[in-house]
């Protein structure tokens, strides 16, 4: 993989042909891993270069680093898990840019089947989610972060108790991620990390009765979740 200063990255004509000529030895329908350090699908220009030689395979992982936030990316056959990062936001605090906690991938396989979860690392796997909950004028708002979510997830909600449904995925900044990195004074000794934009956040407005809020996240294996908050 080779990039420029700004990070254009691109892989060059003769790392693709090594690749096609390796590919050959590998049957279609083995669990096939990239491993690189730029995201392929937003950091990449020739990207297509590098899906049309992936594309004959059933089960494509590619595995990436770099942005110092957690992404899935699926493209057909493809898989991007782009990690969040064991030192967060260059080890100025507990999370990453997007609000998912310092920490790695854990991947199992068996046979062409694989599994994943995130990590943080001062938590064990049963912490895949983080609540907010702020007052607004008339009204409370709940944030829940699902660090590892992909659309094969599901996520629902109770308040005070009572299921409300599947909760809104929305596109937006981690409010933990905000109070700790944006603008430039911030963090202390180092204030480039800024808070990032992420689709895996889940929003829902409710009464400011309400006092205490529950979030289930389901993953796309069917393991569940789960996560309180007082309101």
């Amino acid at each position: 993989m080779m990039c420029e200063r700004e990070y254009d990255g691109y892989v060059t004509e003769q790392q693709l042909n090594w690749l096609e000529k390796d590919l050959k030895y590998v049957a279609k329908d083995d669990v096939l891993f990239i491993c690189l350090h730029i995201p392929v699908f937003s950091h990449v220009e020739n990207k297509n270069d590098l899906y049309k030689l992936l594309k004959p395979f059933k089960n494509v992982h590619i595995l990436s680093g770099h942005t110092h936030f957690n992404a899935n990316n699926i493209n057909g056959n493809i898989y991007e898990h782009n990690h969040g990062t064991v030192c967060g936001a260059w080890w100025t605090g507990p999370v990453c840019e997007d609000g998912t906690p310092r920490g790695y991938a854990v991947y199992t396989v068996e046979g062409n089947q694989v599994k994943w979860y995130y990590k943080g690392m001062e938590t064990d796997r049963t912490n895949q989610l983080s609540i907010n909950v702020a007052q607004l004028t008339d009204q409370k708002r709940m944030i829940a972060n699902v660090y590892n979510w992909d659309p094969q997830w599901k996520v629902e909600y109770w308040l005070d108790g009572k299921y409300k449904g599947v909760l809104k995925n929305e596109h937006g900044m981690d409010p933990i991620a905000v109070t700790l990195y944006k603008g430039d004074k911030l963090p202390a000794g180092r204030t480039f990390p800024e808070p990032r934009d992420t689709d895996h956040l889940f929003v829902a407005h409710f009464a400011p009765e309400v006092k205490k809020v529950k979030v289930v996240a389901t993953d796309r294996f069917g393991d569940k979740y789960e996560s309180e908050a007082e309101a």
